[in-house]
């Protein structure tokens, strides 16, 4: 979900490259068969969302933090997000999602600086996307690999965790939290909140 996920100044050299992790993740989408709530993209994504995230290179160092406010639109085929980003040093960016459900938890994507059709599939609270990018960096761009997952927990919180790879090489990590905008995060199993005067009025009256 990121467009610019490197400064600028941040250029990875080829040496650090050699000592970068190969391979990718070895979980299912299916593993999460059973998990609850259930993921269902074009439900969640409908209406406006807020995201919080960080990109941290492969030694674990944060390179940069942002903000995503997405606009979604669902026509009962088509899922349109526009997503427009704030990063920590100024810089604003924008790409713009067309994704299709092309069967019962499967999908296919497509923006403008996705290459080729990314490629999603969900099962229970899970989904896996997979799709490469041009990505910027400074006056040029990588062509990279998204190996994207979400997670939806109680409440409503999203869960997104996308390990980048250039060559074949795991260069950096993405976190994002995202938020449907007007829904609290509350876990489901939490009681409700207090109200201390209304326990007040409770105690005078016993």
């Amino acid at each position: 979900m990121l467009t610019r996920l490197l400064p600028s100044r941040l250029l990875l050299t080829a040496a650090a490259l050699l000592f970068a992790l190969n391979g990718c993740s070895s979980m299912k989408v299916q593993d999460f068969a059973d998990q609850k709530p259930v993921l269902k993209i074009e439900e969640y994504f409908a209406g406006r969302t807020k995201a919080w995230g960080i990109f941290e290179d492969r030694f674990g160092t944060l390179r940069r933090s942002f903000t995503v406010t997405i606009d979604g639109a669902w026509d009962g085929r088509e899922l349109i997000l526009d997503e427009n980003f704030l990063y920590s040093d100024g810089e604003k960016d924008r790409r713009v999602w067309r994704i299709l459900k092309t069967a019962d938890g499967r999908y296919e994507g497509r923006a403008d600086d996705v290459i080729g059709t990314a490629i999603g599939e969900s099962a229970g609270n899970a989904l896996s996307w997979n799709y490469e990018l041009m990505m910027k960096v400074g006056d040029g761009a990588w062509r990279v690999r998204f190996d994207d997952w979400m997670w939806l927990q109680p409440g409503g919180a999203l869960i997104n965790r996308a390990n980048v790879y250039r060559w074949g090489l795991w260069i950096g990590t993405v976190s994002l939290f995202f938020q449907p905008e007007g829904r609290g995060v509350i876990p489901a199993s939490a009681p409700p909140p207090r109200n201390p005067s209304a326990d007040k009025r409770q105690a005078a009256a016993g």
